[in-house]
């Protein structure tokens, strides 16, 4: 049960400081369990999710790769997916979880394909 209140407040806690320093931005939302992840371009303002992407998805999961390698190339649709939709400019909210591991992967690959945060 302490696990998990940590948990919230590390995510309560990272949200308030962004919100303090990006208004004007989408916000990017990561979620992951064991197996996937998957993530969401959201307008906080209009409260709607503009672009999402999980490793679930058919295109992903015919593609036979480790966890680490599946977090890239979540990164690379949802860049991609993001550039059809004139999206440059974001803040990354990573919610409960630890920058390191598949997270600072699928943000790395974020930053290659062309996303500023």
């Amino acid at each position: 049960m302490k696990k998990i209140n940590n948990k919230i407040k590390r995510k309560l806690r990272n949200r308030k400081r962004l919100k303090k320093v990006s208004f004007d931005k989408l916000r990017i939302s990561v979620s992951k369990s064991l197996k996937n992840l998957s993530a969401q371009i959201i307008d906080d303002v209009q409260k709607k999710t503009l672009v999402s992407v999980s490793s679930s998805e058919k295109e992903v999961r015919s593609k036979k790769a480790k966890k680490m390698e599946k977090s890239s190339i979540v990164g690379e649709i949802l860049a991609k997916r993001a550039k059809e939709k004139n999206i440059k400019e974001v803040y990354f909210d990573r919610g409960e979880f630890r920058y390191h591991g598949r997270v600072k992967v699928f943000a790395d690959t974020l930053r290659k394909n062309g996303l500023k945060f």
